[in-house]
């Protein structure tokens, strides 16, 4: 797990978020509009007639497309909860669990675990040099 894969669990975690609205939309806009031209015989002579409904060839295309992104987003965060979780010093697990995971900025890991903000800094570069040499 890299330090690249680890800063960027925010941004997939709402980036789920962001296609699972864009899921339950699907369809209420206007942008899965079509319309076609059918000929009516009925008179018999053909009369073109409009019609105008959501294009469900499209609506399954892209909400199987946003599953599938889902899918990989959350096995990647999975994946990044698993490595946070995993680490065995509990003080460094709380520091990547924070920074990582939480999203809260250095200075605040250092007041909540009574440490310098250089201190929280270093734990994180140790720990991830140490992560990259396994």
């Amino acid at each position: 797990m890299t330090r690249k894969q680890l800063e960027q669990y925010k941004s997939k975690k709402a980036e789920i978020t962001e296609l699972e609205t864009y899921i339950r939309k699907l369809g209420s806009d206007e942008s899965l509009m079509g319309s076609s031209t059918v000929f009516d015989y009925r008179s018999g002579y053909p009369q073109a007639q409009a019609v105008v409904g959501v294009d469900r060839a499209e609506f399954w295309r892209r909400k199987e497309q946003y599953d599938k992104k889902i899918q990989q987003l959350k096995a990647e965060c999975e994946e990044a909860e698993r490595f946070v979780e995993g680490i065995e010093d509990s003080l460094t697990r709380r520091i990547f669990r924070m920074y990582f995971l939480d999203g809260a900025r250095q200075e605040v890991i250092a007041a909540a675990t009574h440490l310098n903000q250089s201190v929280v800094s270093r734990k994180i570069s140790d720990f991830l040099k140490v992560a990259y040499k396994t």
